[in-house]
């Protein structure tokens, strides 16, 4: 899951923003850091709708010149997980009884800022009926442009 972030140079710091979610703000003295800090900051919003128990606001496509904050893998699983307890009806207690665990476990197992295990998000995951799908892309600035992908393609056929 990844959102789209606007930089602002802002008395020399970059502030970042997201229309998707007003709740996120994040600020670095450069680009880099303003986006390295844009993770944590997206993390902390989207907390604030799994406490609330609002639905999770879907990522827009970028417009020119934003750029896009990619979450790590674990608070996508956990959003994945409360994602189907939203699908199903479900609110944490109900979580407690089909999971057989005390109420601690599941509110870790939806905090963002916890280092749960992946394979306990998962096991979660399918214990309502769902499953968790990982897949692997390449970074855009690692891919190959089109006009050397076709010159290789073309030097490959000689």
């Amino acid at each position: 899951m990844s959102y789209p972030v606007k930089l602002t140079l802002d008395d020399g710091v970059y502030v970042a923003s997201c229309r998707d979610i007003p709740e996120f703000n994040s600020v670095g003295k450069t680009e880099a850091e303003a986006l390295r800090e844009s993770v944590d900051g997206l993390e902390t919003a989207l907390q604030m709708y799994v406490d609330d128990r609002q639905p999770i606001p879907a990522p827009s496509a970028p417009r020119r010149g934003e750029r896009i904050v990619y979450l790590p893998a674990l608070a996508m699983a956990k959003l994945g997980l409360y994602r189907a307890m939203l699908d199903s009806g479900l609110r944490k207690a109900d979580m407690v009884r089909r999971l057989k665990v005390h109420a601690p476990q599941i509110d870790r197992l939806l905090s963002l800022v916890h280092k749960s295990k992946l394979d306990q998000v998962e096991n979660a995951i399918h214990a309502l009926g769902f499953r968790m799908v990982v897949a692997v892309q390449m970074l855009e600035q690692n891919r190959p442009r089109a006009s050397s992908s076709a010159a290789k393609r073309d030097n490959a056929r000689a």
